[in-house]
């Protein structure tokens, strides 16, 4: 039977179980986003910690993107050799790593980027005080390759993969979901042309990554806000199985990583559920999942394939050998 501490094989790179440290931001990079001492440092003593993969935080593709000054980029190839550091941290712990790269889109602050930021339709996530300006078509065309180069940076740090960022309110989250996504052109509309820029997106970085790790952050629920919903998001998963994703990563929508009105355990796993129904790759699905016995159960009666411990093992880098000596 299959369990936590079983191995999963993603596009070819084998995690030795499957528990995934998740994306979390430290905000410990310099100005630039080059990566500190205390990044690598934080990472090593993770991998050590015994996740199977750890998925490295948001790290900024371009600057018009970034949503705090010391956010890690990787907007630059002066970035490469700093991610390098950061790659073989992770994997010296012997777990597989994979960074997200990601657009924040109208949740980019105008102190970390100077500007006014962009977003689909002039609507800003619900919750966020600045009022973002509309992007114009060739702005929404340029994103593609923004992506793409980030993949290519990450490949070559040696990176096993990326994961592109499309939750928490973030760019491609905002085109996806029609709360926030009014426009009338190609990039609008129907939940296809909401799509298109994601389509799009991870066509251009699939084409860089090669036969690396591609993942997706799902925005799988954006209650309360009305968008989308869990059933949406396993008609959407059926779309990026097509557009070649290894693995979909579920988690919160326009509520964002950790809504105030949910504090059960494993709440975004209802929708990892319904996703993983709907497509044949594997699933993750993080919220508030702190006990081992109800992580591994997840796994054995088939609910994910794999659990996303983000806090937990924030606060314990050995959270994940200790969860797996506890169930043996």
């Amino acid at each position: 039977m299959t369990d936590l501490a079983s191995p999963l094989t993603i596009a070819g790179v084998t995690l030795r179980n499957r528990i995934i440290m998740p994306p979390m931001a430290n905000n410990k990079a310099d100005d630039d986003g080059h990566v500190t001492d205390t990044l690598v440092e934080h990472y090593l003593r993770h991998a050590a910690g015994g996740p199977g993969m750890i998925v490295v935080e948001h790290s900024y593709i371009t600057l018009a993107g970034r949503v705090h000054a010391h956010q890690l980029g990787i907007w630059s190839d002066d970035h490469v050799s700093g991610l390098a550091r950061l790659a073989e941290a992770i994997h010296a712990g012997e777990a597989a790593a994979v960074i997200q790269i990601t657009h924040a889109g109208s949740r980019s602050p105008q102190e970390a980027i100077g500007t006014t930021a962009v977003s689909p339709s002039g609507i800003a996530v619900p919750g966020d005080k600045e009022e973002p300006r509309i992007m114009s078509s060739e702005e929404i065309e340029a994103i593609p390759a923004l992506f793409a180069a980030a993949a290519a940076r990450a490949r070559a740090a040696g990176f096993d993969g990326v994961e592109v960022h499309g939750a928490h309110g973030y760019l491609l989250d905002q085109f996806m979901s029609p709360y926030t996504n009014h426009r009338d052109d190609d990039h609008g509309g129907s939940l296809e042309g909401r799509l298109r820029l994601i389509e799009q997106t991870l066509g251009a970085v699939r084409h860089e990554l090669g036969p690396g790790v591609l993942m997706y952050r799902l925005g799988a629920d954006d209650a309360p806000v009305p968008g989308i919903t869990p059933e949406d998001a396993a008609e959407i998963a059926t779309y990026l199985e097509a557009w070649g994703v290894d693995l979909i990563d579920c988690s919160g929508g326009l509520c964002g990583s950790r809504p105030a009105d949910r504090t059960e355990p494993g709440f975004f796993v209802d929708a990892g559920a319904a996703v993983k129904r709907a497509v044949s790759i594997p699933v993750a699905a993080v919220g508030g999942i702190t006990d081992p016995a109800y992580a591994d159960d997840l796994v054995r009666r088939e609910i994910l394939d794999a659990v996303c411990v983000g806090r937990a093992q924030l606060k314990d880098p050995a959270w994940a050998r200790k969860a797996l000596e506890t169930l043996r």
